[in-house]
């Protein structure tokens, strides 16, 4: 799962892919109609989805490995919409991360979460083949590049 295009961006909904970048601002992709469009940083902020993580007791949790726990639990546990009740998606993050850290993750971020994750299923960007493949390249360079430290 690679969320390093996705962003963010404060006093937008949804979440966009990042088509470029310019010194003053982003230019984002509407993910449903495909039209870009600039979005200054005078006025917004932007957060790469690949760089938020959720507090747990004892670290952080990254966003793409809650994302392949949804999706492998989604079987047994069904996704729930953002807008359910505080103790329906409480529970359902218990669920999905039971170890998150209850005094700095709030009920807000849990429906971001949840949010972010039903807005990109539902438009089919989200797999867990994506997260194997990179797995494989890494495993594949990682046994490359001894053999050529050796060789100089």
């Amino acid at each position: 799962m690679n969320l390093e295009d996705f962003v963010a961006v404060s006093g937008l909904p949804g979440v966009y892919k990042m088509a470029a970048n310019r010194s003053n601002g982003l230019i984002v992709e509407d993910l449903d109609s495909g039209k870009r469009k600039f979005v200054s940083a005078r006025k917004h902020q932007f957060t790469p989805l690949a760089s938020i993580g959720i507090y747990t007791h004892d670290d952080t949790e990254e966003l793409d490995t809650i994302f392949t726990t949804m999706i492998t639990k989604s079987a047994t546990v069904a996704p729930i919409p953002h807008n359910s009740k505080p103790a329906e998606v409480i529970s359902y993050f218990k669920e999905i991360l039971p170890d998150y850290d209850e005094d700095r993750v709030y009920l807000s971020d849990m429906k971001k979460v949840i949010k972010w994750f039903n807005f990109l299923n539902d438009r089919k960007l989200l797999s867990i083949e994506d997260e194997k493949k990179e797995v494989v390249k890494e495993e594949k360079k990682t046994k490359k590049a001894p053999a050529k430290s050796e060789e100089e």
